[in-house]
């Protein structure tokens, strides 16, 4: 097991732990979120780091390590929704948390995988990125997302929403590590 990829799973069992427990305070009302609401909560998320980043102050006191772990878990919710279609009714938005757990490692490992994959043939480039490099790749992605929202999804040439909450999730972890 390659150092990043222990780094991946140390900085991914934080990311589920918080997803479980606020599982278990919410559950899952999130289901109700279309995946493009999603997508701009994310935004909000990586538009605050970069606040924060080029203002070199910040007033809330939160860390901004948590909006990356957030960015993470939302792109996982996000991808849940693409496959699992939300939908309008209350009692609809429920999920077992055993059923999201699963959905949740089976995406984050998907994720997991891409992010190997490209580290083989990147050859693990994102290690000499500075983290406002990252958080502004992050809001590229986004902004390529609401994008591809806007056009009902179709798209071209370009991989769809499923690719973009992949890397967002990959991105967002390589800022974790290196804050570890």
């Amino acid at each position: 097991m390659s150092n990043t990829e222990q780094q991946f799973d140390l900085n991914i069992q934080v990311c589920r732990n918080i997803f479980y427990l606020k599982a278990k305070d919410y559950g899952t009302a999130w289901r109700i979120l279309r995946p493009s609401s999603l997508t701009d909560q994310i935004f909000i998320k990586a538009n605050r780091i970069r606040s924060i980043e080029e203002k070199g102050t910040q007033k809330v006191e939160e860390d901004i390590r948590n909006e990356f772990i957030a960015i993470i878990n939302y792109s996982v919710m996000a991808i849940i929704q693409l496959f699992q279609k939300p939908t309008a009714g209350e009692a609809d938005t429920r999920m077992p948390i055993e059923e999201v757990m699963k959905l949740y490692d089976f995406y984050i490992n998907a994720a997991k995988e891409l992010m190997l994959n490209k580290n083989h043939d990147y050859g693990e480039a994102w290690r000499d990125m500075r983290i406002s490099s990252l958080t502004d790749i992050i809001l590229m992605k986004l902004y390529r997302l609401k994008q591809i929202e806007d056009n009902r999804g179709e798209t071209v040439i370009s991989e769809g929403p499923e690719g973009s909450y992949n890397d967002m999730i990959n991105y967002a972890m390589f800022a974790l590590i290196k804050f570890s």
